[in-house]
């Protein structure tokens, strides 16, 4: 039977948890059982950049550092769940890629 893999990018932890908690209730409602959500390793962006605008002066350094969380969701082809799936309110923060397994 063909699966459906859903994986999640968020730099926001709070809303991913959120969007995948609303898909464990989707599948929970219609009696599908789901693998996941399984957290991937984060990825970490960082940026050192000198404090002073001119680059000269004391040595200090800004350090910043964004980290892009992800999640992978896998359930059993079922069009009714799907159809739920993609009519649900996503943020701009979170992305989305839904893939269908053999």
């Amino acid at each position: 039977m063909p699966k459906v893999r859903i994986k999640l990018n968020s730099a926001d932890i709070k809303m991913l948890n959120v969007i995948c908690d609303s898909i464990k209730s989707i599948a929970k409602k219609s009696g599908i059982t789901i693998s996941g959500p399984i957290p991937l390793p984060t990825k970490k962006l960082k940026i050192t950049t000198r404090k002073s605008p001119c680059g000269d002066g004391t040595a200090t350094f800004d350090r910043f550092e964004m980290r892009v969380h992800k999640r992978l969701i896998d359930l059993p082809a079922n069009e009714k769940i799907l159809h739920h799936i993609m009519r649900m309110q996503i943020p701009k923060n979170v992305s989305i890629k839904i893939e269908i397994k053999d």
